[in-house]
């Protein structure tokens, strides 16, 4: 069982370091995928869209690690899945670098948008053209992504695979291009 919300005796309240302890073991639990502890601590009053000192949000610390059952939890306790990092990225991009399909499908499914960007332009399917990550290619693809966006300095999915060396992206997607729409 999860420790109380706040920590401490009620009368003094909890100190600055127990307060930071604490978000210290919640977002260690939104890395490792402890959905029973974050579920008890949300339904207790904390916030769903808590974010560390660099903008990551728990939801977009699970959707990088792969915690698809803490992802849900997050997302059905209200954590926004298209809320941007310090570095703008959205969880969406998060879970496309790292391949995990479970992850953005959750996400779609909670309102993730699909051609969601930060101020840099990329999507997620940019992302996962990148890194040669085809099914996820092809699930956004499915979802109503546009593979032909440009980021802020004109790149497309296209040549940022090319770029990386990203074969099996390159391939999709030059397929897609010579085929008659």
């Amino acid at each position: 069982m999860p420790e109380p919300l706040i920590p401490g005796p009620a009368e003094d309240g909890p100190s600055r370091e127990e307060v930071i302890a604490f978000a210290g073991r919640v977002f260690d639990a939104a890395r490792a995928g402890d959905a029973a502890a974050l579920a008890e601590w949300l339904d207790q009053g904390l916030p769903p869209n808590m974010s560390n000192d660099k903008g990551d949000t728990l939801v977009m610390l699970a959707a990088y690690h792969g915690r698809a059952a803490a992802v849900c939890v997050l997302l059905e306790r209200g954590a926004d899945p298209n809320r941007l990092n310090d570095r703008g990225q959205t969880p969406l991009a998060a879970a496309a670098f790292k391949g995990e399909l479970p992850v953005v499908e959750l996400l779609l499914q909670h309102g993730a948008l699909v051609d969601g960007t930060g101020a840099d332009g990329r999507t997620a399917f940019m992302t996962a053209a990148m890194f040669d990550r085809v099914d996820i290619m092809q699930l956004l693809l499915t979802r109503g992504a546009n593979a032909w966006l440009r980021d802020a300095r004109g790149i497309t999915a296209l040549d940022a695979a090319r770029t990386m060396g990203a074969a099996a992206a390159v391939a999709l997607l030059e397929g897609a291009a010579s085929s008659p729409s």
